[in-house]
């Protein structure tokens, strides 16, 4: 049986690979702040399948304690689902939260490297697999996406590097780019504002979380000799943006 460690696993994409990970028959480590939520996965999926760790990715020393606290098995991380991240507002550039720049880059950049480096020895012994969560906003940009698309157009970036350095170990790495999903995503990017959240995705028919974790758990089950290097996804009812001018008459 195999262990896959999967951040952010409190709502939205990380929930539901929680799910779908165990149902495969894995064993899963989900972190998150929110210590009720991950409990109440260890009622509903039982202690043997699936180990909370609470803390903030953010903070490497929680994050160091939880990991040494792993019990057993759990301790034997094969699959690392870098999920965690968030976008915070959508205004351009020039009437941007400087602190919400930051918060984006610790969350989204800063805290999955220190991750991934940290259990990088462990992969590579396992021969494991790492699945970091991009966006499309990595390739495609738009007004108010500066700081969030930078950091997933990193995550991409540095999942190619990633398997350019270890090449020849064995370790799988693949960047997964969601367009839009419905979830708790847009609701913290608009400060908890579940309206602004409806109102973007309605009509859209937008993917769900259970469609990215079927995805990522497709990606990590797949033979040990095959690696998808980035896989792109939207919903059929999004495209590609167009470009924009301004004219001066």
């Amino acid at each position: 049986m195999k262990t896959v460690l999967v951040t952010g696993a409190t709502s939205g994409i990380g929930e539901a690979c929680v799910r779908a990970f165990t149902k495969a028959g894995w064993r899963v480590v989900g972190t998150g702040r929110r210590a009720e939520r991950l409990q109440a996965l260890v009622d509903e999926l039982g202690a043997d399948a699936f180990h909370p760790a609470v803390f903030d990715v953010r903070d490497e020393a929680a994050r160091d304690a939880a990991l040494a606290a792993l019990p057993g098995d759990f301790a034997q991380i094969d699959c690392l689902v870098n999920n965690a991240g968030l976008a915070l507002g959508a205004a351009p550039a020039q009437v941007s939260s400087l602190d919400q720049w930051k918060t984006m880059i610790d969350t989204n950049v800063t805290a999955l490297v220190s991750l991934t480096h940290k259990l990088l020895p462990g992969l590579i012994e396992r021969k494991g697999a790492i699945v970091n969560l991009s966006s499309v906003a990595a390739t495609y940009p738009y007004t108010g996406g500066n700081v969030y698309g930078g950091t997933k157009a990193f995550v991409r970036q540095f999942s190619l590097g990633l398997r350019s350095d270890l090449n020849g170990t064995g370790v799988r790495v693949t960047s997964i780019e969601p367009g839009m999903v419905e979830t708790e995503f847009t609701v913290v990017r608009n400060g908890g504002d579940q309206g602004a959240s409806d109102k973007f995705y309605a009509g859209v028919d937008p993917m769900t979380g259970d469609d990215i974790a079927g995805t990522v758990l497709w990606v990590a089950t797949l033979p040990p000799h095959v690696n998808i290097n980035t896989l792109e996804l939207m919903p059929v009812n999004q495209s590609f943006a167009g470009f924009q001018v301004s004219r001066t008459n």
